[in-house]
This record gives C-alpha cells, sequence and structure tokens, in this order.
C-alpha cells in the first residue's frame, strides 16, 4: 500500500503535479523534531556553536545564507559534523543557491519563500526540501509541487491551532512551524501536531556574540527534552 504522505496528487489546471516519491527528511531530524537555525555574523562562528549544541543533543541546523560564507563553509562542516548532526542549508531563494547548497552536501534545504523553481532545482539534486508560506495556498502549492515538509512562517503570527486548520484539508501535510517558537510555543506546536519546530533566536540567545556556551547548553537541552517527549 502507498504511503499517502509520499503519493502522488492528481494534476490540475494551474497546479503543479507531485512526484510519485516524496524525498523523505532526513531521520535524525525527523526523530529530534528540532531543527536550530544558525544566523551569525560570519559562517567562521559555526563550528563551535555547532559543536556545543551537538553535545547537547540537537541532531538538525539549518546553516543561514544571510551568514556570510555558509555555502564556502558548508562541505568542511558536513565533513566535520556530518557524522552527528544534519546540516541543512537556510534562506534558499534562487535556483542556483538550491543547486549549490545541494553540491556542497546540505542534507535539506529550507526556503523563507514558496518558488516552485526553487522546489523542482532541489528535487532535481535529490535533496529535501522545506519551503515557506503562510497561507493555505501557499503550503499546499508547495506541497504538491514535490516539498518534503511545509514550513509556516512566520509561525507567530497564526499560532498552534493553524495545524488543525492545515490538517483539515490537507491531512498528510507535514508541518514545520518557524519564527517567534520559543519554549513553551514548541510544545504546543508539537501537541498541536506539527512535526518539527525550527527554532533560532530564543534557543541561540547571544550565542553569536560571545554569550555564555555554557548556558547555550542549558537552554539547547530544555528544547531537545520538549521535542522529544512533546506530543508522543
Amino acid at each position: 500500500m502507498t504511503d499517502p504522505r509520499t503519493s502522488a496528487a492528481t494534476t490540475d489546471a494551474g497546479l503543479p503535479p507531485a512526484p510519485v516519491d516524496r524525498l523523505p527528511l532526513p531521520e535524525r531530524s525527523l526523530a529530534s523534531r528540532l531543527v536550530v537555525v544558525m544566523r551569525g555574523r560570519e559562517a567562521s562562528q559555526y563550528p563551535q556553536v555547532i559543536d556545543t549544541l551537538a553535545e547537547a543533543g540537537v541532531r538538525s541546523f539549518e546553516l543561514t545564507l544571510t551568514t556570510p560564507g555558509t555555502l564556502d563553509a558548508l562541505p568542511g562542516l558536513v565533513e566535520r559534523f556530518g557524522a552527528e548532526a544534519d546540516l541543512g542549508v537556510g534562506t534558499i531563494t534562487t535556483p542556483e543557491e538550491a543547486r549549490r547548497a545541494a553540491d556542497g552536501g546540505a542534507a535539506y534545504l529550507v526556503t523563507p519563500v514558496t518558488d516552485p523553481a526553487v522546489i523542482a532545482a532541489s528535487i532535481g539534486a535529490g535533496t529535501p526540501i522545506v519551503p515557506g508560506g503562510l497561507t493555505p495556498t501557499e503550503l499546499f502549492t508547495s506541497w504538491r509541487a514535490g516539498a518534503s515538509a511545509v514550513k509556516v512562517f512566520p509561525a507567530g503570527t497564526v499560532g498552534p491551532g493553524y495545524v488543525k486548520d492545515l490538517h483539515g484539508p490537507f491531512p498528510d501535510l507535514r508541518v514545520i512551524p518557524s519564527g517567534g517558537v520559543d519554549l513553551a510555543a514548541a510544545r504546543a506546536w508539537l501537541d498541536a501536531g506539527a512535526d518539527a519546530v525550527s527554532v533560532g533566536g530564543p534557543l541561540l540567545g547571544d550565542a553569536f556574540r560571545g554569550g555564555d556556551l555554557g548556558a547555550l547548553a542549558d537552554r539547547a537541552r530544555e528544547f531537545v527534552g520538549v521535542c522529544t517527549e512533546a506530543g508522543r
């Protein structure tokens, strides 16, 4: 029997067809249900912060293209950390960025917008993609085009009840909220049926501004605990 999450959708005029085999998200990211969004001043800051977070149990990182040098640093980071964590690349807005990130070893890609051309480039490169959107039309367009999951962004605009609203017409939709997700909101989103949460500032705090790495590890362990337990 075909898994409904990976089955092809009937193509209607004006909508892109979904592939028969939807690329799954990496198993570690799905199991941990926590993606940490890494937005630093420069890519050279990544290793120390990733090392601290990985030691605290974080297994999925979204390295953002708003951090200068991310694509150049990616292959080395994958070589260093890829055995213990999934390194994705976020803030992808063009097909060329998608292809470069995939070629650099990204475990998955994330966009802030709904762009079928970027989705197609990622799928063509064999890399799972999580496009961003807010409205049902944007989110379903991405899902229909073959997204591995959809990023509800900015999540703070709608709140955790939005998962139930979306699952009414789209019961198979994989949902990952992003934007304004703190510890309490992470628990609420997961309890409401989200597949994972995407967290930045509430967990990272001042880590990229010389902050206390011990305090960062403590926050990370709290988030890991909530994401492991909530919604089980």
